[in-house]
């Protein structure tokens, strides 16, 4: 930040050193009630939220006057309080004098000579000796600040209760600048917490434990009812190092309570009185409006026998063992009207044994499948928690409109705000299930229905995976309804950037996961679901026993998106989660490379883009992709990427790539320069081509396949696609319904489209393909390209086409888990054992072959593994075409169809032919075609 000169001259002040001590209890003017001192039960009413908000403006001190101000702005915050000692600032005077300003009513205000309105003023020197490595290594956006030493004997603790500012003056008086203060840094050094937080509960009390170390005053309110109605009782905590905390009887539980907190808030720039449920909270009312004392240990908040369930979790032997089936809780059922209402959509669908779905993926993990993946299920925002406020769409109308209409979109965005449905990525409280899911949002009726859904799940064959969503949060500021942290400890939850304004990058109101106390928040929020609730939630995790917790920590897998972006991209703020830095960690990330080679383009690049399934080069469609040559070096260099994906996406996997050169995993390169390659072990990759975002499978495949495709060209094209995942090292990841063709209409982003847009029908009867138009505001620029298709009769899906893609994946899951070979546990075995063949310049275009290789028992080199097969071969035919070749080091095989194959429903793979005195093999169009040698 460059310094400004101050535009209105000013008479030098005096720059004696001022430091006054904070008194540790100050007493301070509150945006209260003078009744609220006494604490009664019946003469306290905690105001509303927007009573509280007026009344907050109404009793503000006036601070301001009518003078020119100085060159700074305190709204900003661009000088960090980076430890008890040291404050941070991108300024560069060097004949200059420093101070810090303090107001313990928040009425610092600029003048024309600086800052006032202060209680106090801190003359702060420059540490010639700049910020030390411990503050750089956290903080490594500011290394180059200027560093400020505040003096030994300043109470900053205190402090941090009030509004603070710093400011600098030129030699002659003038102030340069100032600004407001960050205070992150500080925070961490003088209040890092390990101890309880939240309702803690003993045999005769509940204790309430709140970090809020920036707080003048902070009260909980007692209540019977979870929304209306007078307290019962109010309490006013008390202060211990930043932990405000009361003991009161055991009677609160099952009541609900709210805190009221006291604090300075930086965006108001006002001492302010905000209403907040318990960060730590573990029950909410419905839509939050207050938090629930609930004991999550007690009895009746466990299904029968819930405590002997860790013993009954399905057979997990190795985390390469896993698949995983990606699944929004409300889409399960919502559209089924054989499911009675009360739980249509909700947890206890999930229940229901006999109901289409649960006989769906019961089916599913019968074929081998491992893991159900839940889209967010924690409390968030967008979806009211009452149904009765639910506005619906009139499905019947909606039917009968033509599969290409403007119609349907129209009437399900005009309730997309107040409809049940959202996918759910608008966090507000991480440690309670939705409300919405729940048949009673209000007391613990979701606690114990979600703890049924997973018992559910795990009884079925499956385990369960939570979505969690640490990366921001919905609501901000001291009045919002959905703002938590931010109002229990104003700007430190949320990561803000240089100038002290919340960075949005990753949707809104980024989280701060590099400061002290968020890390504790969401690791104690892991530890949280893996332990009450048994679900799939490293180190702390790693250390749960079924013995002690009642998890097994080591069959815990932790794994996340890895995109690189935003103000923490190439480890800006520090080393972040991105797919480079993850190798070596053990946790896993998804693997868009495999994605976009194999369906074409990207989320972000032309629709029309193809890949290697969708007929690049082999079958292209109307895009330009500037010539025939390019089209097929494009091809080559895609099936690069899919080798390398098929290898678990391993760095220094060592394979012959389309050059004919001898190449690692991380020398294949992406369109726009990064290396295709960066896991270090097998599960450090998930391997998908189809998620909740952008197009479904059968979308994508529908947009870029060229139109003369028949529907059953379409679909052996789909089958393609879901087989390079199922058969592929690493780990593979299925969007729920892309083995039922699923379709959105061609929605690429259905996060808000209601029930409409996302059906799942687990009767096969339908795949939801043109039921209009989809939304406008993300798709309206495609219309004209998915208007005739979605008019286009032939791109619907008969009944049987589907149920041949379910049969499809189930003999994909038979076949993966039928041999070791499919899901090797170490890069070097993978190395070992898997080769791929038809590479170098003269390779078949569109054709892959890997073969996995096993050893013998008691032979010398591999050691042997699969007590059945000794060598399998998988060969991925893309062409549209049935393609001969040989390929001499697969010659004398005793190779045959695997036997899921040759039982299957799938004719065209049964023509799939291998000669053994050649090694020639014969292989229909887009077939994906298993070959085994028996031991």
């Amino acid at each position: 930040m460059s310094t400004m000169a101050a535009a209105t001259a000013a008479a030098a002040i005096p720059f004696t050193p001022c430091v006054l001590r904070v008194p540790k209890t100050p007493s301070l003017p509150l945006l209260t009630s003078s009744s609220l001192h006494s604490l009664s039960s019946n003469t306290i009413k905690p105001p509303s939220l927007k009573a509280l908000s007026s009344r907050a403006k109404a009793l503000r001190p006036q601070c301001s006057l009518m003078a020119p101000a100085a060159q700074g702005d305190l709204a900003l915050a661009k000088a960090y309080w980076v430890s008890k000692s040291l404050i941070a600032w991108n300024i560069n005077n060097d004949d200059a004098y420093y101070y810090i300003y303090a107001s313990r009513t928040a009425c610092l205000y600029t003048t024309s000579e600086g800052i006032a309105g202060e209680d106090l003023k801190i003359q702060i020197e420059v540490d010639d000796g700049g910020l030390p490595k411990n503050v750089t290594e956290k903080f490594p956006h500011i290394r180059d600040y200027r560093a400020l030493r505040v003096p030994d004997n300043v109470d900053a603790g205190s402090l941090l209760k009030c509004q603070l500012a710093v400011a600098c003056f030129n030699g002659d008086g003038n102030c340069a600048s100032c600004t407001g203060l960050q205070l992150p840094g500080v925070i961490d050094d003088l209040f890092s917490y390990d101890g309880p937080l939240g309702a803690i509960f003993t045999e005769e009390t509940v204790s309430l434990y709140l970090w809020a170390p920036t707080a003048q005053r902070v009260l909980a309110y007692i209540y019977s009812d979870p929304s209306d109605g007078d307290p019962l009782e109010t309490v006013e905590l008390k202060e211990s190092d930043g932990v405000w905390s009361v003991n009161g009887p055991r009677t609160w539980e099952g009541h609900y309570y709210a805190y009221e907190v006291s604090v300075f808030h930086p965006s108001t720039l006002h001492i302010e009185t905000c209403l907040a449920n318990d960060p730590y909270a573990r029950g909410l009312s419905a839509d939050g409006k207050r938090s629930l004392f609930i004991n999550l240990d007690c009895s009746t908040l466990k299904p029968e026998e819930w405590d002997q369930l860790a013993d009954e979790k399905p057979a997990l032997s190795s985390i390469s063992d896993m698949s995983i089936y990606e699944l929004h809780i409300r889409d399960f059922s919502a559209s089924d009207h054989t499911v009675n209402p009360e739980l249509r959509g909700g947890y206890l669908a999930f229940t229901l044994s006999d109901y289409a779905g649960m006989l769906h993926l019961t089916k599913l993990a019968k074929a081998g499948l491992t893991h159900v993946h839940l889209l967010p299920s924690f409390h968030f925002a967008g979806v009211d928690d009452e149904k009765e406020n639910w506005k619906y769409i009139d499905e019947d109308k909606l039917a009968s409109l033509p599969p290409d209409s403007v119609e349907q979109q129209a009437e399900v965005v005009a309730i997309q705000h107040e409809d049940g449905y959202n996918w759910g990525y608008n966090p507000v409280l991480w440690g309670v299930p939705k409300g919405s899911y729940a048949t009673n949002p209000s007391g613990s009726c979701r606690t114990l229905e979600f703890r049924k859904l997973v018992q559910s799940l795990n009884r079925a064959g499956l385990r369960v995976i939570l979505d969690v969503v640490y990366n921001h949060l919905h609501g901000n500021g001291p009045f919002d309804v959905n703002s938590v942290l931010d109002k229990v400890v104003p700007g430190y939850y949320l990561r803000r950037n240089s100038a002290g304004l919340v960075e949005h990058s990753t949707c809104t109101n980024n989280t701060a996961c590099e400061h002290f106390m968020v890390e504790r928040l969401i690791i104690d929020d892991l530890l949280l679901w893996a332990v009450k609730y048994k679900l799939k939630a490293k180190i702390a995790l790693h250390s749960l026993t079924t013995s002690k917790d009642g998890v097994d920590g080591s069959k815990i897998y932790v794994y996340g998106e890895g995109w690189d972006f935003g103000e923490v991209a190439k480890n800006a703020r520090g080393v972040n989660a991105s797919q480079f830095n993850l190798g070596g960690t053990g946790i896993g990330s998804f693997n868009d490379r495999i994605r976009d080679a194999v369906v074409g383009g990207s989320p972000f690049g032309p629709p029309l883009q193809q890949g290697f399934v969708t007929g690049l080069s082999l079958q292209p469609n109307e895009h330009d992709y500037g010539g025939e040559d390019v089209t097929e070096r494009t091809l080559a260099v895609l099936k690069d990427h899919i080798q390398v994906g098929l290898a678990a996406n391993l760095h220094n996997f060592v394979f012959t790539n389309h050059r004919g050169e001898s190449v690692k995993g991380s020398d294949v390169h992406t369109h726009d320069g990064l290396p295709v390659a960066y896991a270090q072990c097998p599960t450090e990759t998930i391997n998908y081509v189809s998620a909740h975002d952008n197009e479904t499978l059968f979308d994508a495949i529908s947009l870029k396949t060229a139109a003369e495709l028949s529907m059953q060209e379409r679909c052996r094209v789909n089958h393609l696609a879901t087989s390079i995942i199922a058969l592929s090292q690493g780990i593979p990841f299925f969007h729920a319904g892309d083995e039922i063709l699923r379709s959105k209409s061609l929605d690429r982003d259905s996060y808000n489209s209601g029930d409409w847009f996302n059906r799942l029908d687990f009767s096969y009867e339908s795949n939801n393909w043109g039921v209009g138009l989809p939304p406008k505001e993300k798709n309206g620029n495609n219309w004209p390209l998915i208007k005739p298709l979605l008019a286009n009769a032939s791109y619907k899906p008969l009944k049987s086409q589907i149920i041949s893609a379910v049969q499809n994946l189930e003999d994909l899951l038979r076949i993966r888990y039928s041999s070791l070979l499919f899901r090797l546990q170490t890069a070097d075995s993978i190395q070992e054992r898997v080769r791929f063949h038809n590479t170098g310049p003269s390779s078949i275009p569109g054709l892959i072959v890997m073969s996995l290789e096993d050893g013998h028992m008691g032979m010398p080199g591999l050691t042997q593994i699969d007590p059945i097969y000794s060598f399998i071969v998988v060969t991925f035919n893309a062409q549209p075409h049935e393609v001969a070749f040989t390929i001499h080091a697969l010659r004398a095989r005793m190779l045959q169809l695997h036997p899921i194959q040759l039982a299957s429903g799938d004719n065209l793979v049964k023509c799939s032919l291998y000669e053994a005195r050649t090694g020639s093999f014969k292989i229909p169009g887009r077939t994906t075609t298993v070959f085994v040698e028996n031991r």
